[in-house]
C-alpha cells in the first residue's frame, strides 16, 4: 500500500532526564534517565501511522547504533522509511529535561539530518502522496523541493516551522497549502515578515487578541489555511473565509515533550481520514494531541488508533 501520509523530516534519539525542577545555573539535580526515538519528523510519523494512516519517512542518520535502532523502530510502526546514511555524520541527538509539572526544555543536535538533500527524497514517493509533511530540524532547502513536487502531484503540503531559525526563507510558504506553527513559531514569522515591510509586529500575546485579530494576522500570511497551536488553550484554525477556535480536551499532563509533534501526525491523518475538512482534522489532531501529553516520552506516547477512537466515544 502506498503511503497516503508522507513526512520528510528529522530523526534523532532522545536522551530524556526527569527530574523535580529544572536545575539554575550551575546547580546540579537528581533525576532518572531513559532513552528513545525522537525527531519531530519522526515523531509526526509515528502519530500519523498509530492514528491509522499508511505513513511513510524520509529523514537521514549516520552510520552509528542510534541509526539502526531507527530503522528497527521504523519497521516495528510499520512505517515505510528512507533512512538515508551520512557516514561522516552522527545520527541527530536530543537532551530533553522534564520537570515533575510535565514541562520541558530541550536541546537538539542535528547531525546528519542538516544534511539531507533534495537527490535523497524519493519523487515517487511524494506522487503517490496525499499529504507531505515537512519541519525546521533539516536542511531547509529539501522543504521547498518537496512541497514543489508534492503540490505538482495534487498532495496537501503542510509545514510545521519548528523550531523557527533564523534562515528561513518565506517563499516556502508559497507552496504551503497548511501552516501550523505554535504560538512562539507564529510571533516568529509575524516579526519576519515585518522585516520586509508586509506586517505589523504583534505587540501583546495572541491570548489578548479578539478571534477577529488574529484570523487577520493569519491571512496576512498568505497561506490558504494556518492553524496556531495554543497549548493548554487548544488551537485557533484560519481558513480563507472562516476561522474556528477549538478548545483543548481536559486531561492529566504527565509529559508536554511532543505533544506538537502528536497534533501534526493526528491532523495529516485526519486529513486524510475525513478527506481534507480541515477543522475535523484539526479535531482529530487536538484528541491525539490530547492523548500524548498524558504518557511520558515522545514517540512512545503517540496513541494508537484504538485509543484515539475510545477517547473520542468518551462522554463530554
Amino acid at each position: 500500500m502506498k503511503p497516503a501520509v508522507v513526512v520528510v523530516g528529522s530523526f534523532v534519539q532522545d536522551l530524556t532526564w526527569r527530574c523535580a525542577e529544572f536545575p539554575a545555573t550551575g546547580e546540579t539535580v537528581v533525576g532518572t534517565f531513559v532513552t528513545g526515538p525522537g525527531g519531530k519528523g519522526s515523531n509526526q510519523a509515528v502519530a500519523a501511522a498509530r492514528a491509522g494512516a499508511a505513513t511513510g519517512f524520509v529523514g537521514a542518520v549516520g552510520r552509528d547504533e542510534f541509526a539502526l535502532a531507527a530503522k528497527k523502530f521504523h519497521r516495528a510502526e510499520n512505517i515505510a522509511a528512507r533512512l538515508v546514511e551520512k557516514p561522516a555524520l552522527a545520527t541527530g541527538t536530543a537532551a530533553i529535561l522534564v520537570n515533575r509539572r510535565g514541562q520541558n526544555q530541550i536541546i537538539v543536535a542535528l547531525g546528519a539530518n542538516a544534511a539531507l538533500t533534495p537527490r535523497d527524497v524519493p519523487a515517487a514517493l511524494l506522487r503517490g502522496a496525499r499529504v507531505v509533511v515537512c519541519q525546521h530540524e533539516t536542511n531547509l532547502a529539501v522543504n521547498a523541493h518537496v512541497f514543489r513536487l508534492a503540490r505538482a502531484a495534487g498532495a496537501t503540503t503542510v509545514l510545521n516551522p519548528a523550531p523557527m531559525r533564523a534562515d528561513f526563507d518565506p517563499a516556502v510558504l508559497a507552496h504551503t497549502d497548511v501552516l501550523i506553527p505554535n504560538e512562539n513559531e507564529f510571533v516568529a514569522l509575524v516579526a519576519s515578515l515585518r522585516a520586509t515591510g508586509r506586517m505589523k509586529i504583534i505587540a501583546h500575546s495572541l491570548a489578548a487578541l479578539a478571534p477577529a485579530a488574529l484570523h487577520s494576522l493569519c491571512r496576512a500570511l498568505n497561506v490558504p489555511t494556518v492553524i496556531v497551536t495554543l497549548g493548554e488553550r487548544g488551537c485557533f484554525v484560519s481558513e480563507r473565509e472562516r476561522f474556528t477556535s477549538l478548545p483543548a480536551h481536559r486531561v492529566k499532563v504527565v509529559d508536554t515533550t511532543g505533544a506538537g509533534d502528536a497534533f501534526i501526525g493526528g491532523f495529516a491523518a485526519g486529513l486524510v481520514k475525513f478527506a481534507g475538512d480541515v477543522v475535523a482534522a484539526a479535531c482529530f489532531g487536538n484528541s491525539v494531541a490530547a492523548l500524548s501529553v498524558t504518557k511520558f516520552g515522545t514517540a512512545p506516547s503517540m496513541p494508537a488508533k484504538k485509543e484515539i477512537a475510545a477517547f473520542l466515544r468518551r462522554p463530554a
